[in-house]
């Protein structure tokens, strides 16, 4: 039977990608039966022992040598949940191959076509959809202009979800392209333009929606998105200016327009206000959960942590962003050292954003706090084998948390993995680097770092890591500056680049130049690292008692700190 899209693409996305279930040998059919059957039991028994990208590629072998349907669906599952697009999209192609009908194999090998970084073929397949009559009794074949408008709007959410945005943006500007008259596409491809940061183009395509007078909903989420964009050319006054007249101008002011006020107010420091805005909207719609979800953030903002508490328990009772609530009321547990109670609230938080941070941050208290390292791997292992979506990330935490622990051997065993299942991964590839670097592998690492550098030669992250290492742990300063002052012209506002500046200064002779950029840097992060680099430029400057004075505030800060202490003990070991 013929699938036909009537519900947004969005909604289609939800609906596709159910729990993994496991597929049995059974389902080979007729087609290469044993073939089919030997390679779906290596992928049970790949899966079994997490090995994610051999079931992968089993389950998608299996998918090629049989005409069972149910089987290539299961391969494009598997592949797609544990991240491995390549794999994904060859067995969604053999999905499509046998069941061409079907808009779910379609839209999986959009998605995968675009993760992948074939925008063409991508821009094909989504126009396809789109194109797609809504209803199977109109003989005419042709798309109601509303429902094609509906569909353009459901692609926010379908392109704003990928994490290349300047792919989707590209793809998005593609599917546009024939729909220059209609609002619904030019605000749709906005909303991407800035996801992409392609604020200019966002700016004329929000305009030009306004310009083809929308229906209200629309016009009011074009005119908000606007003040947002405003926001974003750094002209925050206005935009909050901006915002205010349209809920001005309304008797009845739509509650998202206070919310965006809320948000744009929040960017520019004003919490305050921001906070009268949600409670106004409060005040007006009754107990709003997406307005006492900002107001309990902007509590753990002010550090109100007893209001932002009961604002985030009053949260959880409405049943609305959950394992928001959790995660922020895990942190405030954490915050007070009730670290049962954070670890049991962080290990709710099985879903969103703050899924992995909060495992990850459950496992570290576990092994650290609780001195349980093998139940905190147990706890890992068991959240990776219930939501298979982060399984691979589980990896990576098991490599951070040995490393923690200083079981380097192990950690490396781990980043190895992670970095043949993630290849493309620049935090992989910098905290293997880092990893190398603490084993006092030196050279490993610095070619670790260079490797990055070579993949990502326009990236601050990667250009500062290398330099940072070669100004630290080698003598070859002059490259580490090379390498520092690119990062800093690609980020200049960064407080670590400023300080590894500052640092490579110092070892080239430069002091006076590098206390300046220092002090700067500490300005902006007061970290002990940065302290205890001032602390050696002062004492480099024969300014002793300055060095000291900060050395000791530093202390008073973070007492546990290892490199204050290996500071003070060079510096001042006659000094108690």
């Amino acid at each position: 039977m013929t699938l036909r899209i009537h519900r947004p693409l969005a909604g289609l996305l939800l609906a596709v990608l159910p729990a993994l279930a496991p597929v049995g040998t059974g389902l080979a059919g007729e087609r290469s039966d044993t073939e089919a059957s030997t390679h779906l039991y290596k992928a049970e028994i790949a899966l079994h022992r997490t090995e994610y990208l051999e079931a992968a590629r089993e389950y998608r072998l299996a998918a090629e040598q049989s005409d069972n349907v149910e089987i290539a669906v299961q391969a494009t599952r598997v592949a797609s949940s544990y991240g491995f697009s390549e794999e994904a999209l060859r067995s969604a192609e053999r999905w499509l191959e046998l069941q061409p009908e079907s808009d779910e194999a379609l839209f999986h090998l959009a998605r995968l076509q675009l993760r992948t970084g074939d925008t063409r073929a991508a821009t094909r397949s989504f126009r396809k959809l789109l194109e797609q009559k809504g209803d199977p009794g109109d003989e005419s074949g042709e798309r109601d202009q509303d429902d094609i408008d509906q569909q353009m709007l459901s692609l926010t959410g379908v392109l704003g979800e990928e994490e290349d945005a300047e792919a989707a943006y590209k793809v998005m500007q593609s599917i546009a392209r024939p729909y220059k008259d209609s609002a619904a596409a030019n605000y749709a491809t906005a909303v991407i333009a800035v996801q992409a940061g392609e604020i200019k183009d966002a700016r004329k395509l929000a305009e030009r929606a306004l310009e083809l007078e929308p229906g209200e909903w629309l016009r009011m989420r074009t005119k908000l998105l606007y003040g947002r964009i405003l926001l974003l050319e750094g002209n925050e006054d206005e935009a909050i200016s901006y915002v205010a007249r349209i809920i001005g101008d309304n008797p009845q002011p739509d509650p998202a327009a206070r919310m965006e006020l809320a948000l744009l107010m929040m960017s520019a420091g004003r919490d305050d206000d921001a906070l009268s805005q949600v409670n106004q909207i409060q005040y007006e719609t009754g107990n709003n959960p997406d307005a006492l979800r900002l107001m309990a953030i902007i509590n753990f903002r002010q550090e109100n942590l007893d209001a932002a508490r009961e604002d985030f328990e009053d949260l959880l009772a409405t049943g609305q962003h959950s394992m928001d609530a959790l995660y922020y009321l895990a942190r405030i547990a954490d915050y007070r050292g009730d670290v049962d109670r954070a670890i049991g609230l962080y290990s709710k938080v099985t879903t969103g954003g703050h899924a992995v941070m909060s495992q990850r941050r459950a496992a570290a208290l576990t092994a650290i706090e609780r001195q349980a390292p093998e139940s905190a791997m147990s706890r890992l292992e068991e959240f990776a084998r219930n939501q298979p979506m982060y399984a691979v990330d589980m990896i990576q935490s098991k490599a951070q948390l040995l490393a923690a622990m200083e079981r380097y051997p192990e950690a490396l065993e781990y980043y190895d993995r992670m970095l043949a299942y993630r290849p493309e991964s620049e935090s992989v590839m910098l905290g293997r680097a880092e990893l190398l670097l603490r084993m006092d592998r030196v050279d490993d690492s610095v070619a670790q770092y260079r490797a990055a550098v070579k993949r990502w030669p326009e990236s601050a992250l990667s250009l500062n890591a290398l330099g940072y290492t070669l100004a630290d742990r080698t003598d070859r300063y002059r490259d580490a500056e090379k390498y520092i002052k690119k990062a800093i012209k690609l980020d200049p506002d960064n407080p670590a680049i400023i300080d590894s500046l500052g640092w490579v200064l110092h070892k080239l002779g430069k002091n006076e130049e590098a206390l300046v950029e220092l002090e700067r840097a500490y300005a902006m992060f007061d970290d002990p690292e940065v302290a205890a680099h001032i602390v050696e430029v002062l004492a480099a400057l024969d300014r002793e008692a300055e060095a000291l004075e900060v050395l000791v505030a530093a202390e008073e800060k973070t007492p546990e700190s290892k490199l204050l202490a290996d500071v003070r003990e060079r510096v001042f070991p006659a000094v108690e």
